[in-house]
């Protein structure tokens, strides 16, 4: 840590730049539609510590644009266009869906623009593609999946149906589970990004008879399979595994119906430590809710940018310096422990949950921590070694 910090001072002595104007960062999610809940959550966390820090990170006034993707790559282009050319953004955060992030993270890395992904981790940018300008304060996408697929390996499941979205990040999540399993699937299911009626698959399930269902249903399609599969009867008969689908942005929605249902995550509302029991009691006081893993990993976003503004002075001009600060991950993560890798993915544990009914309210509680100090898998192919 002592040789990354002498690094940003000499840089930062050699560029003999302050920074006089409020830091420009872009927010960029989904702020609308059946998937608005994510970007809400994550966009709530980050503007806590903002507000926290009396409009500042890093002891210096930040400007936060945040603007609605709409789920839309098309969309998420424009946007890129507009903080690059127009509002000549130095940092964009947010990111909930792999495909948005694709689309437009080349685009800012080439435009000199400082990404860092609160939630998307897909696994192009995590290998070939890396890039020191792209960090993600996430995980690789598979790795939750990896979670509960040892999970699944473990509990001796040996027939299990997996159920995702038809894209990048559906197909990352049944991958990397698939891997971790290390068995044959009895059935894979890929639905269409934005179908919210799973009458069709609840009957294929019915039909199967697994020992197991795998899924990932992020926000609004969390809710709607969820609720499909406890109404149909399913909930406590076959075990409900699940990646991003029961968390704090559905919880409030779906409630005692979701209780049972398990979940792998890098971070958990019970944690041990004291950053994290902070974080957890200022976000419910806020919002009235329990925080989710993307209000976490945002939240962990802004905390590292208060460090790396501090470590650079606000200087956001001297891009390198900017790199490094971000890169030392100089704070206290809610996860505990937390660290990049050379492909500025995280190293972290990772933990199953069990949906509970705890003192009146739907949470989550920790079952197993099932990988500790994990690396993606596909960190070998980057060529920041």
């Amino acid at each position: 840590m002592r040789t990354v910090s002498l690094m940003i001072g000499l840089m930062m002595a050699c560029s003999g730049v302050q920074a006089e104007e409020a830091v420009k960062i872009g927010f960029m999610s989904e702020l609308s539609g059946p998937q608005a809940a994510l970007g809400q959550d994550k966009l709530d966390a980050f503007m806590m510590l903002v507000e926290q820090n009396g409009g500042k990170l890093g002891g210096v006034p930040v400007e936060v644009i945040k603007r609605d993707t709409q789920l839309k790559p098309e969309v998420a282009n424009q946007i890129a266009d507009e903080l690059i050319e127009k509002e000549k953004v130095a940092i964009v955060t947010g990111f909930s869906f792999t495909n948005i992030m694709m689309a437009v993270a080349k685009k800012f890395a080439d435009a000199n623009v400082i990404v860092m992904s609160a939630s998307a981790g897909p696994a192009p940018l995590a290998g070939e593609q890396c890039d020191p300008h792209v960090f993600v304060m996430s995980k690789q996408n598979d790795q939750f999946a990896e979670t509960m697929g040892v999970y699944a390996k473990n509990q001796g499941y040996e027939r299990v149906i997996t159920l995702a979205p038809n894209y990048q990040a559906g197909k990352d999540f049944v991958r990397g589970f698939k891997v971790a399993y290390a068995t044959e699937l009895q059935d894979e299911i890929y639905t269409p990004l934005n179908q919210l009626d799973f009458s069709t698959e609840i009957s294929r399930i019915m039909a199967e008879q697994p020992d197991a269902v795998y899924v990932f249903y992020p926000g609004g399609l969390g809710v709607s399979f969820v609720r499909a599969y406890q109404q149909s009867g399913l909930m406590g008969r076959i075990p409900l595994m699940s990646v991003s689908t029961v968390d704090g942005t559905t919880l409030p929605a779906l409630k005692s119906s979701a209780v049972g249902v398990l979940s792998a995550s890098d971070w958990g509302p019970d944690l041990d430590n004291a950053a994290n029991h902070q974080f957890v009691q200022d976000f419910t006081e806020k919002y009235g809710r329990i925080p989710s893993e993307y209000a976490a990993q945002s939240y962990d976003a802004a905390r590292l940018l208060d460090s790396a503004l501090t470590q650079v002075e606000g200087n956001v001009e001297n891009t390198e310096a900017l790199q490094a600060a971000i890169k030392a991950a100089e704070f206290e993560s809610v996860r505990g422990n937390f660290r990049f890798n050379t492909n500025n993915y995280p190293i972290q544990d990772f933990y199953v949950f069990e949906v509970v009914n705890q003192d009146g309210d739907t949470t989550l509680k920790t079952v197993a921590k099932t990988l500790t100090d994990a690396k993606d898998s596909y960190y070998q192919a980057c060529p920041m070694q």
